[in-house]
C-alpha cells in the first residue's frame, strides 16, 4: 500500500473514531472535521481530486511527463492528461477552453497576451543545433548558422567540413521550437527547409538518418544518435543554458487563461508543485533548468 493511500485511510479513520467517541457532542465534532477539510482542500493529497488537462509543445514532453508523474504520485486522486499538439495549437485550445494549461516553447505573442493568456515560465531550455554523426563539422558561428538556414551556404565544404550538400531540416510553422529558433538566429520567415516535420522526435530521427542533415531540437531531447554543434564557442549544456552563455536559450511556458491565482484549486496545486523542492528537482532531472519563481513571459 502506498504512503499516500495509507495517509488517506488513516485520516478517514481518525474522523470516524472522533465521531464515535464524541457522540454526545456530535455537532461539535462534525464542525471540527469540516473545518480541517476546508483548510486543507487545496493541498491535501487525500482531498484534492479531479482532472487537469494540458496541451501544446512537443518539445516539453519530457519535462511535462516527469512533472505529471510526480504530481500524480503526490495527489493520487488527480489525473493529469497531456496532448502534444504544438505550442500554437495548445494556446488555441486554452483560448477556446479546451484545456486548463497550454505548454509553449516560445514566447507568447502580443495578441495572445491581449486576449488574456498569461505566460508562466517554468523552465529554461537550450535549442541544440544537431548534425548527422558522419559530419566532421563540430562548431559554427551564429552568422554561419544564419547562412545555412537561409541557404546562402549550401555545402559543408564552405564550413571546413566534407564536400557534401547541406540538408536543412526544420519544424512545421506552428512549432514553438521553430519560432524561438528563427527569432534567436534572426531568420524569421527566411529559412529554406528541405523538410518541415511535426515533432522534435521526427527532426532527431531525420537528422540521424540523413547524411549532410542539420536541424534543431530541444536540448532535453538530445541523444547520441546525432552530434550537437558548438555555437559561438559555447557547447549546449545544462550549465551554459542556466548561465545563458549559450546563444539559443528559450523559455518553457505553461500558460493559463488569467493569472494562476484565478485558476481552480487543482491548477494552483499544479503550479505549487512545480515550485516545490520536489518539482524543481524533477525539472532538473528532465534536462532543463528551473526558472525563477516569479518568471513570466
Amino acid at each position: 500500500m502506498s504512503h499516500y493511500t495509507t495517509h488517506y485511510i488513516t485520516r478517514r479513520h481518525v474522523c470516524r473514531l472522533g465521531a464515535s467517541l464524541l457522540v454526545s457532542a456530535a455537532g461539535l465534532a462534525l464542525t471540527a472535521c469540516s473545518t480541517t477539510n476546508q483548510n486543507t482542500a487545496d493541498t491535501s493529497s487525500s482531498n484534492l481530486q479531479g482532472n487537469i488537462s494540458l496541451a501544446g509543445s512537443t518539445s516539453m514532453e519530457k519535462v511535462c511527463e516527469a512533472l505529471s508523474e510526480g504530481f500524480m504520485n503526490t495527489y493520487p486522486n488527480v489525473h493529469v492528461s497531456v496532448e502534444y499538439t504544438g505550442s500554437s495549437a495548445g494556446i488555441e485550445s486554452l483560448t477556446n477552453g479546451l484545456c486548463d494549461i497550454a505548454n509553449s516553447s516560445r514566447e507568447l505573442s502580443q495578441a495572445e497576451k491581449t486576449s488574456g493568456i498569461v505566460g508562466n515560465v517554468v523552465a529554461l531550455d537550450g535549442i541544440a543545433v544537431v548534425v548527422n554523426k558522419a559530419n566532421s563539422c563540430t562548431s559554427v558561428k551564429k552568422d554561419q548558422l544564419k547562412q545555412i538556414f537561409t541557404r546562402s551556404v549550401t555545402s559543408w565544404k564552405n564550413l571546413g567540413a566534407q564536400d557534401a550538400a547541406i540538408v536543412v531540416i526544420g519544424r512545421e510553422n506552428a512549432s514553438g521550437t521553430r519560432s524561438a529558433f528563427e527569432e534567436l538566429v534572426d531568420v524569421k520567415n527566411s529559412c529554406v527547409y528541405a523538410q518541415e516535420l511535426d515533432s522534435t522526435g521526427a527532426v532527431l530521427a531525420k537528422v540521424a538518418s540523413t547524411p549532410g542533415a542539420i536541424g534543431y531540437i530541444s536540448l532535453d531531447a538530445l541523444s547520441n544518435s546525432v552530434n550537437a554543434l558548438v555555437l559561438d564557442g559555447v557547447a549546449p549544456t545544462a550549465e551554459t543554458v542556466a548561465s545563458q552563455q549559450y546563444p539559443l536559450v528559450r523559455p518553457f511556458i505553461m500558460a493559463t487563461k488569467g493569472a494562476v491565482s484565478e485558476q481552480s484549486a487543482l491548477v494552483q496545486a499544479w503550479f505549487s508543485y512545480i515550485k516545490s523542492d520536489e518539482g524543481i528537482q524533477t525539472i532538473k532531472r528532465a534536462g532543463v533548468m528551473p526558472a525563477k519563481s516569479d518568471a513570466a513571459a
